[in-house]
């Protein structure tokens, strides 16, 4: 699996004209499936987000998590994040996984954030998505959590 983390004021997910998702505060979370991932990269990273402390503290140091702010997540399929284009000039698209599988592992990886007690918001599977955002920092990290 293979994540874009940005650190955001605010975020939302539009679908034909109609806000589908949206956060304040918080983390937009853009998530990629390959064919080998499974709920074990899903907990993972899904933990691993929760946790990471991406808000600065009074003294301006990233010691703050999202449960510390109050913080939210709005996550949103983005099998793109597999695409391949070092030949050609059209992406490759084989090591994203097919939406039977790559699904329920969002699915997973939504649940696995609930549980660690956040408000978790999503973008539409496998629709034409528009996504604003403000952008806080900019703070970007790339996460990827390969199966063993």
């Amino acid at each position: 699996m293979r994540l874009v983390i940005q650190r955001v004021s605010e975020a939302s997910v539009t679908v034909d004209g109609r806000v589908v998702g949206s956060i304040g505060r918080g983390y937009l979370v853009l998530i990629g499936v390959t064919h080998e991932d499974g709920v074990e990269q899903a907990d993972w990273l899904a933990r691993k987000v929760a946790g990471l402390r991406l808000f600065e503290d009074e003294k301006g140091l990233t010691n703050l998590s999202l449960a510390d702010v109050g913080g939210e997540v709005l996550v949103v399929s983005q099998f793109t994040l597999y695409a391949d284009a070092r030949k050609g000039r059209r992406p490759s698209f084989v090591k994203a996984a097919r939406p039977e599988l790559a699904e329920p592992l969002i699915e997973r990886f939504c649940k696995t954030l609930a549980a660690q007690g956040l408000r978790v918001a999503t973008g539409a599977f496998r629709a034409h998505m528009q996504v604003a955002l403000v952008n806080d920092g900019p703070v970007t990290l790339i996460l990827e959590r390969h199966a063993t």
